[in-house]
């Protein structure tokens, strides 16, 4: 009979881990990361703001409302936010696409049913790879950030849609607070999760050169690839767009250790 080795009750204790966002988000993967023996430093890179253009954004909403849309996709839990902020009801006859399970729960949280989500890859390209042949064509809104790339507006037009994008809030950048950027210049932040690429491009600016010890967690392959581009180094890609993911790959890297 084979005897496991049991893995240790608090894999990441010890370890310091930044946690680049705030808010509800920011507590609940602090709540994680100290359950698993880390102590979470809450530090927001980025924020979110009104669209620079409410007049766009009020006139796609109103249009989503009047049934206009055959599709709305929803690519963040900011995105939902901005909805039920609006008050926005979505008829019966507008199917919902959630980019990944994250989004997902966060629509149905706020009351909205989820028609389809992406099974094996929870980002913009997966969600056009797997996009269902329903038959269903027509317009397709998509409120995004500012700093969204083209992705699926190119390929949902390419399987023949009418796609409309309109800006629901734009990405700012927070600057750190002066102690967390002394505990990062001296090493004693041990990983930093990386879960855009707005907040590795913050990291990149703020925080960056990084010390050699530091662990730099990104949350996808697309986070990953994003997070290099921005000069920075990549330690683990969690397998899936989730903190689940994320953070259950961050101590399989702390066990290997």
């Amino acid at each position: 009979m084979t005897i496991e080795t049991p893995r240790p009750a608090k894999p990441l204790g010890g370890w310091r881990v930044l946690v680049p966002r705030g808010g509800k988000w920011g507590d609940g993967v602090a709540a994680t990361v100290r359950g698993f023996g880390g102590i979470p430093v809450i530090a927001p890179l980025i924020n979110f703001a009104s669209s620079d253009d409410p007049v766009s954004l009020a006139n796609a909403l109103h249009e989503l409302q009047d049934g206009q849309f055959a599709w709305l996709v929803v690519t963040s839990a900011t995105t939902v936010d901005v909805l039920n902020s609006q008050r926005v009801r979505v008829p019966e006859s507008t199917r919902i696409a959630a980019v990944g399970e994250t989004t997902a729960a966060a629509l149905q949280l706020a009351g909205y049913r989820v028609d389809f989500v992406p099974t094996s890859d929870n980002s913009a390209r997966g969600l056009v790879k797997e996009w269902p042949d329903s038959g269903i064509r027509g317009r397709v809104l998509i409120p995004q950030s500012d700093l969204a790339e083209p992705t699926l507006v190119a390929g949902l037009s390419k399987l023949g849609f009418e796609v409309e994008f309109v800006t629901a809030y734009r990405t700012v950048g927070v600057p750190a607070r002066p102690e967390v950027l002394a505990d990062v210049a001296s090493g004693r932040i041990r990983a930093i999760l990386v879960t855009s690429g707005s907040v590795a491009r913050q990291i990149a600016e703020q925080l960056a050169p990084l010390p050699d010890a530091t662990v730099v967690a990104c949350i996808g392959p697309r986070t990953a690839f994003d997070t290099r581009a921005a000069g920075l180094p990549v330690h683990v890609i969690a397998e899936e767009r989730s903190i689940d993911s994320l953070i259950a790959a961050l101590i399989e890297y702390a066990e290997t250790e």
